[in-house]
């Protein structure tokens, strides 16, 4: 039912199909509930008045590519000399209060973003449904800087800097506010932001010629039990089970088909929850290729001649120069004003 009903919000959103009458109807219900819930969280959080926080959000309804530029972000603030702190709300994890998240947790219990993001990153990573609750804790383990994972609607968190994520090839769909379409906010949310990131090209009728290009270069190949390591274009002409539980999987299945693969598609809703049944009508001479956020979910499941691909986000040195000076004079005025 999940499935259904997520391909067909996403042939709403996205695709050529219109938005039913009965759905846009209830956009305005949305948008009272959303103007509500910012006015009564307007004040924020005094705990953190002045902490340096750098937001990393989107205005759409699912993935458009913000963990792998958190990753690159801990990099790039951890390289100017910042300790860092990722704040996240672990979607999906079936926890509750506020977890510390390790390189060996289970994604079950805190997200498989997170979980990724403490992986790859090697930074401290807190999820909790509250992301004021996570950053103080993480400034009180003594972080420099928090990077707010997908905190643009939160409120209540203050921020000394705000970026935005857009998916390159959807951009903002139909346009329509959720339920009929897949903002979470107005358009015009972009003029308030600092920096715009766009995932991949833009198309030539965009109307934000000013965002920064993000590229997602695709690395290795790892065997899902990390003792082996490949080049993707060592796959070229094998034919390969392609699986992908993201919320754009086209990107993925594109990127392995140029690299010459031959692929049977397999998709599931993001974040979905993966077990034996889910790789049981694969074809078992062909090797099960999958994203690296599918990879934290699967491990544990004895898959034979599974592999998952690690991709890296390439960013302008003048925009990441950007962001290091203006965490860097966050950090200086909190330690200032503390």
């Amino acid at each position: 039912m999940r499935i259904k009903l997520e391909r067909w919000l996403n042939q709403v959103w996205y695709g050529q199909q219109q938005a039913p009458l009965w759905l846009r109807s209830l956009v305005p219900l949305y948008r009272v509930g959303f103007l509500t819930d910012r006015a009564l969280k307007q004040r924020t959080a005094s705990e953190l008045a002045g902490k340096p926080i750098l937001v990393v959000g989107n205005l759409t309804v699912g993935g458009s590519g913000k963990t792998p530029l958190v990753i690159r972000l801990c990099r790039v603030l951890q390289g100017a000399g910042m300790t860092v702190g990722v704040a996240s709300r672990g979607y999906g994890r079936s926890s509750h209060g506020l977890q510390r998240v390790r390189a060996n947790s289970d994604p079950a219990l805190v997200g498989d973003e997170p979980l990724l993001i403490a992986q790859r990153a090697a930074v401290a990573v807190i999820v909790a449904n509250d992301r004021c609750a996570a950053a103080k804790a993480l400034f009180d383990e003594g972080v420099d800087v928090v990077i707010a994972d997908d905190g643009l609607q939160h409120h209540r968190l203050p921020r000394s800097m705000e970026i935005c994520v857009l998916d390159g090839s959807r951009e903002f769909g139909n346009g329509l506010q959720l339920p009929a379409g897949p903002l979470r906010e107005p358009m015009q949310r972009l003029q308030q932001v600092d920096h715009v990131v766009v995932n991949g090209a833009l198309e030539p009728s965009s109307t934000l010629p000013h965002a920064v290009t993000m590229q997602l270069v695709p690395g290795l190949l790892h065997s899902l039990d990390q003792n082996l390591s490949w080049r993707l274009s060592q796959f070229s002409g094998c034919r390969a089970n392609a699986v992908a539980g993201i919320a754009n999987p086209e990107r993925f299945f594109r990127s392995l088909e140029q690299a010459g693969l031959i692929l049977k598609r397999h998709s599931w809703p993001d974040h979905h929850a993966y077990g034996q049944e889910d790789f049981a009508a694969l074809n078992p001479d062909y090797p099960i290729i999958m994203t690296e956020k599918d990879a934290v979910k699967c491990r544990g499941l004895a898959l034979r001649n599974a592999w998952y691909l690690a991709v890296d986000a390439h960013l302008p040195g003048d925009f990441e120069l950007a962001v290091v000076k203006g965490m860097m004079k966050a950090v200086k005025s909190g330690r200032q004003g503390g």
